[in-house]
């Protein structure tokens, strides 16, 4: 088995109600319905603890291509196979993108707000609540570069309509979750919708799984992104 308790690399299992347990980090009590087989719980703000170094990627990329930088921030030792931090890094990639592409926003502090947001969608929320991090990472996304409040009109809309169509998309493609093939389509969507929609052309070129090995539960030529898949979908 890869690695997936950041503890000792046992197997997570996933429980049907919360319950108090202690984080192995930070020793903070949280409710939880996850943990290894051993016992070990991290909790998700340990489990992210290493993202000023990702977001520090955003900062240093001239790149139109949100697949790039993701990919970036996936290569860094902080980024693990599995985690709400992806819930952050598809919203990151994409205002980066936007911004290097001639979308109008102050980089900084919509980094920011991205992360702030996205540190408040839980991890495990795909199975539990029926709505993928990386999904709702799109529409915060599209929320904080149309600078949409819940009066918003048009953004609003749109910041909704966003988040619905990659939950769609990642919800044909069917489970168990895999965090880089969800972040995968969710940027995807996002890539098209930002071009229907804002005007702005961002790049997408082929994407190709490099990690199917790291994934316990890689659905192999299942996913669209294995590397012996089929070709990809537009």
């Amino acid at each position: 088995m890869n690695e997936e308790c950041l503890i000792c690399k046992a197997p997570l299992e996933y429980l049907n109600s919360d319950e108090v347990m202690e984080c192995e980090l930070c020793h903070q009590k949280h409710r939880s319905h996850t943990r290894c087989r051993k016992g070990h719980f991290v909790c998700d703000a340990c489990h992210t603890s290493g993202m000023d170094s990702l977001l520090s990627i955003c900062f240093n990329t001239q790149s139109t291509n949100p697949i790039e930088i993701v990919e970036a921030m996936m290569a860094h030792p902080s980024c693990h196979m599995h985690g709400p931090e992806h819930h952050i890094m598809v919203g990151a990639a994409l205002l980066t993108a936007y911004h290097n592409a001639g979308g109008e926003l102050d980089l900084n502090s919509a980094l920011y707000e991205m992360q702030t947001r996205g540190k408040q969608v839980p991890g495990g929320v795909c199975g539990f609540w029926g709505a993928c991090g990386a999904g709702i990472s799109t529409g915060i996304y599209l929320a904080i570069a149309l600078k949409s409040t819940p009066l918003a009109t048009n953004a609003w809309g749109l910041s909704n309509q966003m988040t619905a169509r990659a939950l769609e998309t990642i919800g044909k493609h069917g489970g168990p979750r895999c965090c880089k093939r969800d972040t995968y389509l969710a940027i995807r969507e996002a890539v098209h919708f930002t071009k229907e929609h804002l005007g702005i052309t961002l790049t997408l070129g082929p994407i190709v799984c490099s990690r199917s090995h790291l994934n316990n539960q890689c659905r192999k030529e299942a996913c669209t992104f294995y590397p012996k898949a089929q070709p990809p979908l537009p």
